[in-house]
């Protein structure tokens, strides 16, 4: 059987019925552009607090299209953003609290899918970290400190008590870390959509916004007028005027393998199905799925040159050669299950790498995003924190430090495609270096990592 390349991601084992297009102009209270994450879980924390208010989302394809139906399926408490940046310019304690509610949204998302009927195959089994060289292992040391400093849940494992849990080749060090649960991110996408429409609200897909401006939001089948427009687009922003350069789409693929067989399943372990990633600087993550089948993904093509996004999730050959070698190497044992499914899609990243929430009150605008691959738990704080700012609830997260947060614009082309493009090349170099052996980080990675942050 030859690998599926593409149609949007193998977490719509067949693609939903579509909603009707916005049918010419409508009238609302909220207009929310976007059906991820964000913008459902914005309106459904919305029509919880107020039945009353009439709210209208406009996807441009359909509910979950994005990175919200693409990603790896980690709900975990990472933080978008750099807390000890982030520490710098609010203070510590907010940032303290911001990693809780992080760790708690967690907690609120498992308990929603429940409450809603939404089988998203929530398994809190947490996270394993994993170095498999001398460098990662020093990376990972220092990832223990800094997770214990921001009170976070981690315990150290040793090479034995790591392949208790899964039987990793070559693996040096590892640590678990609580606050983390493997989902299927399509199913809790699509069961949100429909959850909020249970609830009234009203879901036009089709209906691609060409123009957001104060008291309305323009599509080319009709005008929905309201005098609070909320942007949830993430990694598509750029897409909208005036955006081009506001965040950058940053690409991540994935391949998921066919199903594998209980006999191979008893050599790798994995019955507590923890999510993995490991501390290369070109890193991975996976999951073991629902239907037993490995998931992993990377950042092999990680931008297109003038903010371009992807044809429905296809991938290049090379990127899907690239992660199974990848996998192989970290799980011989499944070397000969075949790829079913390579796909890609797109992730939003401000320029000083912070997601942020807000709304202007005086003109009704407002937007959350920017959320550098740990979106689908911050998407779930985002939307509550949005509902609050709409509501004029001042609450605990809505002093939370991304509350306002701005971040400057990216550089013109071609200097972002040349940045972008040279640090990964660098960071693929230096994990070339530390793979022959080098005990500490490449020095080619520092300069990488001092570049990339720069604000």
């Amino acid at each position: 059987m030859s690998t599926i390349n593409g149609r949007v991601s193998h977490w719509f084992d067949k693609m939903p019925s579509l909603r009707p297009r916005l049918p010419g102009d409508r009238d609302a209270d909220v207009c929310i552009v976007g059906a991820g994450y964000t913008g459902l879980w914005t309106a459904y924390y919305l029509k919880k607090a107020d039945p009353s208010l009439r709210i209208t989302v406009l996807e441009a394809r359909f509910a979950g299209f994005g990175a919200s139906g693409r990603n790896g399926g980690w709900l975990s408490g990472l933080v978008p953003g750099d807390r000890n940046r982030m520490a710098k310019t609010y203070g510590r304690d907010k940032v303290l609290a911001w990693q809780r509610a992080l760790n708690q949204s967690v907690d609120e998302v498992i308990a929603v899918a429940e409450s809603e009927g939404i089988d998203a195959g929530a398994v809190k089994g947490g996270n394993l970290e994993i170095a498999r060289n001398p460098a990662q292992a020093a990376r990972l040391a220092a990832s223990v400190a800094e997770e214990r400093r921001w009170c976070n849940d981690v315990t150290e494992l040793t090479k034995e008590q790591a392949a208790q849990r899964i039987n990793i080749d070559g693996l040096v060090s590892a640590y678990h870390s609580r606050d983390c649960a493997r989902i299927q991110p399509a199913a809790l996408a699509a069961g949100l959509a429909e959850a909020v429409e249970r609830l009234g609200v009203t879901i036009h897909e089709q209906s691609a916004v060409v123009e957001i401006q104060p008291g309305r939001a323009v599509t080319r089948t009709g005008t929905v007028r309201a005098p609070i427009v909320l942007r949830a687009t993430e990694g598509f922003t750029p897409a909208l005027p005036g955006l081009r350069r506001r965040w950058l789409p940053m690409n991540s693929s994935m391949i998921a393998t066919d199903p594998i067989p209980a006999r191979i399943w008893d050599e790798i372990g994995w019955q507590g199905r923890e999510t993995i990633g490991d501390t290369a600087h070109g890193f991975f993550y996976a999951q073991r799925t629902v239907d037993d089948r490995i998931a992993i993904g990377g950042r092999s093509v990680p931008y297109r040159f003038g903010s371009r996004t992807d044809r429905d999730g296809q991938v290049p050959a090379r990127t899907i050669r690239l992660l199974t070698e990848v996998l192989h190497s970290i799980l011989p044992q499944v070397r000969d299950i075949p790829i079913a499914h390579g796909w890609c899609g797109v992730l939003a990243v401000p320029r000083d790498w912070e997601a942020g929430v807000a709304l202007d009150r005086t003109t009704g605008l407002g937007w959350a995003g920017g959320y550098v691959g740990h979106g689908v738990t911050a998407t779930n704080l985002a939307g509550r924190t949005l509902a609050d700012l709409v509501l004029a609830r001042n609450t605990p997260i809505t002093e939370l430090p991304w509350v306002g947060h701005q971040s400057r614009n990216w550089e013109p082309e071609p200097m972002r495609w040349l940045g972008v493009r040279g640090l990964y090349i660098a960071y693929k170099l230096a994990d070339r270096h530390e793979a022959n052996g080098r005990r500490t980080t490449s020095p080619i990675a520092r300069v990488a990592d001092v570049i990339t942050r720069k604000p």
